[in-house]
C-alpha cells in the first residue's frame, strides 16, 4: 500500500480527539468568553471533564457545531 504524504492527507484527521481551549478559539475564531456564554446560552457544544481541573471538547462536536452554523451574509 503506497504511503501518503501529509500534505495529502484531511487535517481534520490530524487533530486529536479532543480539543483544549486554545485550539478550539484557534479553530473557531472566537474568545474564550463567547465560548461559555454560548455554552450558558445551549448554543456551543460544552466540554468533556478529562481530569478534575482539565477540560475538552469533541473534535465532532464543533464540526457538527460549525457545519450547522449559518453561512456569512454576503455585503
Amino acid at each position: 500500500m503506497p504511503r501518503t504524504h501529509q500534505a495529502d492527507r484531511d487535517p481534520e484527521e490530524s487533530m486529536p480527539v479532543f480539543l483544549r481551549m486554545p485550539t478550539v478559539i484557534r479553530v473557531t475564531g472566537l474568545a474564550r468568553s463567547t465560548i461559555y456564554r454560548l455554552i450558558a446560552e445551549k448554543r456551543f457544544p460544552g466540554p468533556v471533564r478529562l481530569g478534575e481541573r482539565a477540560v475538552a471538547w469533541r473534535r465532532t462536536d464543533l464540526a457538527r457545531w460549525s457545519e450547522e452554523r449559518p453561512p456569512a451574509a454576503e455585503s
